[in-house]
């Protein structure tokens, strides 16, 4: 569905009835709840073809980017049952990136940042 199509629909929500039930017309609100939408989607249209315009710059990236790392990510996910045993990630200062797993307890994970060494 194009984006005339959306707004359209719902302007069309918004405005239950073209007419009412002796067909006047639209009535005051009607008429101004259409207008409101006729001006939010002239606000909204260059955003839109911005975003459109930046989606097809983006396509072959995106499609590359999903060809190469498919495999590796299908892989990944067959690796890992489930989720919900594992901390987020933690970045460290050296760049390496670590997946601790959690306790069964529901401990929390060990400080990964490296401790300052003590002279004596």
């Amino acid at each position: 569905m194009n984006r005339r199509a959306l707004c359209l629909a719902i302007l069309l929500a918004a405005s239950p009835a073209w007419a009412d039930d002796e067909g006047r017309g639209l009535s005051l609100m009607e008429r101004g709840a259409q207008l409101f939408f006729e001006g939010l989607l002239r606000e909204v249209e260059p955003a839109l073809d911005e975003l459109e315009g930046l989606a097809q710059e983006l396509e072959p990236s995106l499609r590359d980017f999903a060809q190469q790392m498919g495999p590796a990510l299908r892989g990944l996910m067959d690796e890992v049952q489930d989720w919900s045993r594992y901390h987020p990630p933690e970045i460290l200062p050296n760049g390496d990136i670590i997946i601790r797993r959690r306790e069964p307890g529901g401990a929390e994970p060990r400080d990964a940042t490296p401790q300052a060494e003590i002279e004596l």
